[in-house]
């Protein structure tokens, strides 16, 4: 007897019998239900084991009362806690069979089974006299510094009161609402952390309003919980060279959660990353145990996998980050002109945004050497502090941050938000924040221009999806977003720069963020009408892509030393490719003629051949990635190498491209090798030539003047963009505020008149 009960105290066999199974609950709310729970799991870093989700899965098929009892005994093992609401609203709790196993200095998640009998929608709210905090669905107070405390980028410190060993929350988000469904069965997520090692008591006390509490107070248990102790483990990290570096790191242990526990990351680490960084000698805390370790560092290294144990004795690790290739040693420079330190569902208090270290960070986690992050809306007048026109004081050759401004969020933004970079001045004039710019966004244009800034439209293919993916096609959108929409006006326009000279009043348009039917569409149709705007690469990280930093990307060539301001010009020249970092399009040429040097352009007498050449190389992972294969354009990654695969095989397809149309085609063996590709063309009237590997990577155009003649390609284009005009000012002159009206109206007569005389010379249909 006294074994049985020292067992028992241990925690090593179940302490109490299966939490009671709930009957008569309608399945398809049910399994509505669980998949969010499933969700929110791997969200948290926190997944069931494979076997188990499998199972579960399987029952959420069935529709009848079986089902009810499958999902129960599936989950009912992970439940710490069983909570059930009496029809007159009282509140009573039941231990579960969860291994009741912490770890010292982290954060674990459990789950909470609710038999709701009384159907009642309020909060769950909890409270431990342990913890000296409470949460209500999400109301939660962390604990006092007195007994927790803090630490930039390293969580929680203790305390020193014995007894205020515990902190606790209900995870409540998205998927995951604070008030109860009011369904008489749900799942919910506990999240627990210890400030102790070894065996700790805590007492736990729930209800759904003042009143609920159970009579003999049955509406509280206690648990006695076992928390393992964790190890300080120092990472180091090389580069392909042998020196110091900083890479991605994602920890799992044997079930497959990620460690640090991602819900409760301070900066530099970010909640919503399964991956954190680390320069080489940092640390991290883990627990005793065996973990699975996937290190990289950006799309240009090989993604690796290895298996570390980690004890008392077992406590520094060394990785070496892999390349498959090198961009910056040929002088092809990358950056991401559009990523954020605040903003969307990740920090929509300004005051939660981070500072430059962390931006830097992971720029050099993810081997991005130019981050511009920019300042917008909602985090503006916290984040400007930080601007100083010129690169982050943080920046660590060759990596460099800039701050500079998104139209976002105010100002012309129901136009299309605007990139505004290189601004020597972060504020328009008028006002020390956001609400007094112009909504017009050609006045913000230039404002930016005459202080030589580089200006683009964000996010491009916003408002102009055409429901076809045919590339170039002539359905006109509806104009009615925050891409590109403006820009079909604002790009007939020259303004001054700085020194006076007029310019064109748009620099580039901002790719592989939106689905590349709409992003290229728009930018083939005004290439073809004769304008030479530029493409650029960004992420809008961590609103359109919260992944990390980095995914869509532009590699500038320059001749000499990476620096901030040749970058931007390189960008305005066209000097670039586009892409997602895994497959690279260099030194394209045609006649000798190099993209980007000269404004890249190729003077011919009359029709003749064109000799195009470029370096290329691209890499896929041998076995297919189907379910990328298989989504349409419009569903995420909007720009992935396993969209251009052929097939089965580890090949892409490298097109030429003329004037919005594939006039040639040589396929590419995407093993990471760079080779030397060459075409033969012919050409008859002006046109613009670019290379692509769709949808993977584009390079600017190379413009083929034919007889001196302006580049007139296509009757179809032209009038698609006389359209547009009308389409755009039908969606956006209501917000445009009266004393810019007339301007407004100006702007977009001009556009109309420079279409009609561009169509007027136009001879090819």
């Amino acid at each position: 007897m006294h074994r049985i009960a020292l067992i028992l105290l241990l925690g090593l066999l179940p302490v109490h019998a299966a939490l009671p199974l709930v009957s008569g609950v309608p399945v398809q709310p049910l399994a509505a239900q669980v998949r969010r729970l499933l969700e929110a799991l791997d969200f948290l870093g926190s997944p069931l084991a494979p076997a188990d989700r499998a199972a579960l899965m399987a029952s959420l098929k069935q529709n009848n009362e079986t089902a009810v009892s499958s999902v129960q005994s599936i989950l009912d093992k992970y439940c710490i806690l069983g909570i059930n609401v009496n029809p007159e609203s009282r509140v009573k709790l039941e231990a579960g069979d969860a291994k009741r196993q912490l770890v010292t200095g982290g954060w674990r998640n459990f789950l909470v089974k609710v038999h709701n009998e009384a159907g009642v929608t309020a909060n769950l709210i909890g409270v431990s006299p342990n913890a000296k905090s409470s949460f209500g669905g999400g109301s939660f107070s962390n604990a006092s510094d007195k007994y927790f405390k803090k630490t930039e980028g390293k969580g929680y410190v203790p305390g020193s009161d014995p007894e205020l060993w515990l902190d606790l929350q209900l995870y409540v988000g998205q998927l995951m609402p604070k008030e109860l469904s009011g369904l008489a069965l749900e799942y919910r997520i506990l999240q627990l952390y210890s400030r102790d090692s070894g065996q700790r008591e805590a007492r736990l006390l729930f209800n759904v309003g003042q009143g609920t509490q159970d009579i003999g107070f049955r509406n509280e248990t206690s648990l006695l919980f076992k928390s393992e102790p964790s190890h300080k483990v120092t990472l180091g990290v090389m580069d392909e060279h042998g020196e110091a570096a900083t890479a991605s790191f994602i920890i799992k242990d044997s079930r497959g959660h990620i460690y640090p526990s991602q819900s409760k990351r301070l900066a530099p680490d970010f909640s919503f990353h399964p991956q954190i960084y680390r320069r080489h000698g940092e640390t991290i805390e883990l627990p005793t145990g065996e973990y699975t370790v996937e290190f990289s560092r950006g799309p240009e290294s090989i993604v690796k996998k290895r298996t570390i144990k980690v004890d008392a004795s077992n406590r520094r690790f060394d990785f070496k980050v892999e390349r498959w290739i090198d961009p910056a040693q040929s002088g092809w420079w990358s950056g991401d002109h559009h990523i954020h330190a605040a903003g969307c569902a990740h920090y929509t208090n300004p005051t939660e945004g981070v500072h430059a270290p962390d931006m830097l960070r992971h720029c050099q986690g993810e081997d991005l050497k130019i981050g511009a992050n920019l300042t917008w809306g909602p985090c503006f007048d916290y984040q400007k502090q930080f601007f100083s026109g010129a690169i982050d004081k943080v920046s660590q050759y060759p990596y460099l941050l800039r701050y500079d401004i998104e139209v976002s969020g105010f100002g012309s933004h129901e136009s299309g938000h605007l990139c505004l970079l290189r601004l020597r001045n972060q504020m328009y004039p008028g006002g020390e924040s956001k609400n007094h710019w112009p909504t017009l966004g050609l006045n913000t244009l230039r404002w930016a221009k005459a202080q030589g800034a580089l200006v683009g439209p964000a996010h491009t293919g916003w408002g102009l999806g055409a429901g076809t993916s045919d590339l170039p096609n002539y359905v006109v959108p509806p104009f009615d977003g925050i891409g590109a929409n403006e820009y079909i006006v604002d790009v007939t326009h020259q303004l001054p720069g700085p020194d006076g000279k007029l310019q064109p009043a748009v620099d580039f348009l901002s790719t592989v963020d939106t689905p590349y039917p709409w992003e290229l569409n728009i930018w083939y149709h005004t290439l073809n009408a004769g304008f030479r705007t530029r493409i650029s690469g960004e992420t809008d990280f961590p609103c359109i892509y919260g992944e990390k930093v980095g995914l869509g990307r532009s590699y500038v060539k320059l001749d000499g030393k990476l620096d901030y301001e040749d970058w931007c010009e390189g960008i305005r020249a066209g000097r670039n490719y586009v892409g997602d970092g895994r497959s690279h399009l260099f030194d394209f040429t045609i006649n000798n003629v190099v993209m980007g040097e000269n404004g890249s352009e190729l003077k011919m007498n009359g029709p003749g051949e064109l000799e195009i050449t470029a370096r290329l190389a691209a890499r896929l992972e041998i076995e297919p990635n189907l379910a990328i294969q298989k989504r349409s354009p419009e569903e995420k990654p909007y720009w992935d190498i396993e969209r251009a695969r052929i097939g089965s095989t580890r090949e892409v397809p490298v097109e030429v491209i003329v004037n919005g149309y594939p006039v040639a085609q040589l396929n590419l063996l995407a093993d990471g090798v760079i080779r030397k590709l060459g075409f033969k063309i012919p050409v008859s009237n002006s046109s613009w030539v670019a290379l692509r590997i769709l949808a993977s990577s584009h390079t600017n155009p190379i413009f083929v003047i034919v007889g001196n003649k302006p580049i007139r390609a296509s009757k179809r284009s032209v009038e698609w963009c006389l359209k547009g005009v009308d389409r755009c000012w039908s969606q956006k002159q209501r917000f445009i505020r009266a004393n810019e009206l007339d301007t407004a109206k100006s702007a977009y007569e001009h556009a109309r008149i420079s279409y009609k005389q561009i169509l007027a010379e136009t001879e090819l249909p």
